[in-house]
């Protein structure tokens, strides 16, 4: 089925219920030789060929950095895992693991069958959901500083200097009360959520150019939530979207995703 592997890696996508997946069809990693399945058990692991020079050696950490490299790589990947995710639940692997040799994949599933059998009871019929809080904070924070100071106006100093400086500080204030109440929404926001969900994790948020146009991005949350809750779940976020309009904060919800955000910690799950 494979071929010669002295100078291939054995790339890991994702662990899975063997009852769910008799067959795979799809290329791995290298584009030639086909994905495989490696079963062990009622587990079984999704596995394909990779070049081993492209993860092992000196230049492995340079290609990591470049995003030209990595982005139709961690596509593929991807599309991998979201293809089985469609059969069983998954236990999807960080992006680069791979093996020199199907005994030590084969010794990981030993060692770690409990931990990955566990976790895929867990995610049973669920799905992880991306929030992302999007926020124009310039427009914010002017729309809460006209507020205040059209509750203020009628006590502002006639006088050009002291005018000035009582709208500075009105000013000071409104930034520090728009940053209060996006805490409090927030806040109340992630409980609505994480009430219909199994469980929810905050990651860490990206920088402007990453999401684009005038919003910076204030918050990245996961939720892993049942399936059968999907429309309760995009109605809640919709609803927190009207609600918070006039904040020019937007709830950005994306998926289903496999669930990355959730995945136990494999002692030693590196390049091997």
């Amino acid at each position: 089925m494979l071929e010669d592997t002295s100078l291939k890696a054995i790339y890991l996508f994702c662990f899975a219920r063997s009852a769910f997946l008799p067959e795979i069809a799809g290329k791995g990693m290298d584009g030639e030789n086909p994905l495989f399945l490696l079963p062990y058990r009622d587990i079984v692991a999704v596995a394909g060929m990779a070049p081993l020079d492209e993860f092992c050696g000196d230049l492995a950490e340079s290609r990591m950095g470049d995003l030209e490299w990595v982005g139709p790589r961690a596509c593929r990947h991807e599309q991998v895992v979201e293809k089985i995710m469609r059969h069983s639940p998954v236990l999807p692997a960080r992006f680069g693991t791979i093996f020199l040799s199907l005994e030590s994949l084969e010794n990981r599933m030993k060692l770690h069958g409990h931990a990955i059998r566990a976790f895929l009871d867990r995610v049973s019929d669920t799905e992880e959901w991306s929030v992302k809080g999007l926020l124009n904070r310039e427009k914010a924070a002017q729309k809460q500083f006209r507020r205040m100071l059209a509750g203020q106006a009628d006590h502002l100093s006639s006088l050009p200097g002291a005018r000035y400086l009582e709208q500075q500080r009105i000013r000071a204030a409104a930034g520090q009360e728009l940053n209060q109440r996006l805490k409090e929404v927030n806040e109340g926001v992630a409980y609505d959520l994480s009430r219909i969900a199994i469980d929810w994790a905050v990651r860490k948020t990206l920088p402007r150019k990453a999401t684009g146009g005038e919003r910076e991005m204030i918050l990245n949350w996961a939720f892993l939530a049942p399936t059968n809750v999907r429309a309760d779940l995009c109605a809640r976020v919709d609803r927190a979207n009207a609600e918070c309009a006039d904040f020019e904060l937007v709830f950005d919800l994306s998926g289903p995703w496999p669930p990355y955000s959730f995945c136990p910690v494999l002692e030693a799950e590196t390049r091997l």
